[in-house]
């Protein structure tokens, strides 16, 4: 169970070797070095590196197998997470960006970031949420994008399988609050990672550890939707409603 302050006993972490969300392992494990973590992702140096960095802050720390790209064995995924009991707090986070470019004029591209960034966020969290309803209690975080608040341009390939995923997560959140689970949905704008390497940083950008303290405060408040950071909440509010001809001009 999560405490008065906010400290999990046990974390998922779907997408083990996200930079957001080990950054939000590592604040909880300083928080409570007993923390004990799973994380999910295809085997890797990553991984294992990632792994070790949160038993150096005493936490106990479990590798699983976990391919995004691959749905049938996702359910059995989630029945290896909670094997050892209760999670506290899953954080799904995995996904990818892709060449926004040949995104919508290659099949292959435009289909990898469908199959990873909406149809595996689908068949994993229908399991996900079967087993978090039956427990009772606990938060799940879904790390969704501002990109897919409206499509732009510059990544609407991308920003489209972000609006799948973020309105099926915001649908999760209705259908998992009577069950004692809080559903929190965070959109970020462009955050500094591995994954953004190269580009050039976008106004208001954040870093991983910037995202995380949102998530961390996010869930001991319970919230169901934030936005890192929180005045891209406005931001988007008025781009929601700026006219076609001239969103379309906009440079981003």
């Amino acid at each position: 169970m999560i405490d008065a302050v906010g400290s999990p006993q046990s974390l998922l972490l779907l997408g083990g070797t996200s930079e957001i969300g080990l950054a939000v392992a590592e604040r909880y494990a300083r928080a409570r070095p007993s923390l004990r973590v799973t994380l999910a992702g295809r085997p890797s140096d990553r991984l294992d590196a990632a792994a070790a960095r949160l038993r150096d802050l005493g936490a106990t720390v479990t590798t699983l197998p976990f391919d995004a790209r691959q749905p049938d064995t996702h359910t059995e995924v989630i029945e290896k997470a909670f094997a050892d009991g209760d999670i506290d707090v899953t954080v799904l986070a995995f996904g990818v960006l892709g060449d926004q470019e040949e995104a919508w004029t290659n099949v292959d591209v435009a289909r990898e970031l469908a199959e990873i960034n909406y149809v595996a966020a689908v068949t994993v969290g229908v399991p996900l949420a079967e087993r978090l309803r039956k427990q009772g209690h606990g938060s799940l975080v879904a790390l969704s994008s501002a990109a897919g608040e409206r499509a732009r341009r510059s990544n609407f390939v991308y920003g489209s399988t972000k609006a799948g995923f973020d309105a099926f997560y915001t649908g999760l959140t209705y259908a998992l609050k009577e069950h004692g689970v809080t559903v929190t949905v965070v959109r970020p704008g462009f955050v500094r990672t591995k994954m953004t390497e190269g580009q050039k940083p976008a106004p208001l950008s954040q870093t991983a550890d910037q995202v995380a303290e949102v998530i961390v405060d996010a869930v001991r408040t319970r919230r169901e939707q934030v936005w890192a950071p929180a005045v891209f909440r406005g931001v988007m509010s008025i781009l929601r409603h700026v006219p076609r001809p001239i969103f379309r001009k906009l440079p981003f």
